[in-house]
């Protein structure tokens, strides 16, 4: 593409950006890198809204330092990230903070060697926290860079390469942003909004400038005029169909004196959390509180759940009234919130 093209694209970029960007965002509101990389993990499989709303704040509030992270028991993060699911992510930040308890490194290769941190999330911090001249590619500027350059199946490494030749050197942080936020409101996986009709310009607002006027309406994307995968963007992107693997669980419920049994789980995505006592083979039909299902990576769950009076294995009794404080999956909260409607009927 003409140099030029990636002048003038850049421009209406940061112009779009200024108006549309999600600059409201806490982690984009703030110069403490700590914050902004307990954001990006946070940020991975999670919503935006959900991470903003539910969790960034008090987790900040709990730990408002690397420092503070680092002195505090696994099982107290794992509580404050109780129902943010993908546990190994608060694992590894507990983990990075220990190995750095004063600050982060502030290069790509040395963010790499710390526990989670991948290519993205190093080049993020670089960016966002300390404001270096780093292209960043998550998924959403994936897509508008293949769409924009016009490259079909593009591997990771020429993705790379393309963010590097589009970064605006000037305005690096606002670019990778803007970006970001252009993948993530406009140019969407299955329907872009590339640009609308002219008649619902009028709707929108919207004026065309001087040089944009023999377009047929108003663009609602910045990078339109010299973008390659306008015509066909579904050719630039292919979603890709998940498969599941279907799982039946057991689980059992057994309560004393205001507290229930649980376990620390020793292996898979739940090390070292609290779930209920599984039940590899359990023929009392009797004894079912309900089921449910729940999928999470590449796992469709069947969860039965049972009533328990007794308990012959090695368990942790914990008080009902800290359950909201616990370490504790999604779907352990879902087998929870079960046991409380039954209960209740």
């Amino acid at each position: 593409m003409p140099q030029k093209h990636l002048k003038t694209s850049q421009k209406k970029l940061l112009k779009w950006y200024e108006t549309n960007g999600r600059q409201d965002l806490p982690w984009r509101n703030t110069e403490d890198v700590y914050a902004i990389y307990v954001s990006e993990i946070m940020l991975q499989q999670t919503q935006v809204k959900r991470v903003a709303e539910e969790y960034y704040f008090q987790f900040l509030e709990k730990f408002p330092s690397l420092l503070a992270l680092s002195q505090a028991p696994l099982e107290e993060v794992f509580g404050m990230w109780s129902g943010l699911g993908y546990y190994r992510r608060a694992k590894n930040l507990h983990a990075s903070a220990i190995l750095c308890s004063d600050r982060l490194p502030k290069d790509m290769k040395s963010l790499q060697h710390l526990p989670g941190i991948g290519k993205y999330t190093a080049s993020a911090i670089c960016s966002f926290g300390y404001h270096q001249k780093v292209s960043v590619v998550d998924t959403n500027i994936a897509r508008v860079l293949a769409r924009f350059f016009g490259v079909e199946d593009a591997k990771e490494a020429q993705l790379w390469e393309l963010a590097d030749s589009f970064l605006n050197t000037k305005n690096p942080t606002e670019h990778n942003l803007a970006l970001m936020d252009l993948g993530s409101l406009v140019c969407l996986p299955k329907i872009p909004t590339c640009a609308v009709s002219a008649s619902e310009e009028v709707l929108l607002g919207c004026q065309l400038s001087e040089s944009e006027e023999h377009l047929s309406g108003c663009q609602v994307c910045p990078l339109f005029e010299n973008c390659k995968g306008k015509e066909e963007p579904s050719k630039y992107y292919k979603t890709k169909s998940k498969v599941y693997e279907e799982k039946k669980l057991h689980y059992g419920v057994c309560v004393k004196d205001g507290t229930i049994a649980m376990k620390i789980s020793k292996e898979g995505m739940y090390k070292d959390m609290l779930e209920l006592p599984s039940i590899e083979t359990f023929c009392h039909v009797e004894s079912l509180l309900g089921s449910f299902k729940h999928s999470v990576t590449k796992y469709r769950l069947d969860v039965h759940l049972y009533h328990l009076d007794a308990l012959e294995e090695e368990v942790v009794w914990m008080p009902l009234s800290e359950l909201h404080t616990a370490p504790i999956s999604s779907l352990t909260q879902k087998a929870l919130k079960l046991y409380k409607e039954v209960k209740r009927d």
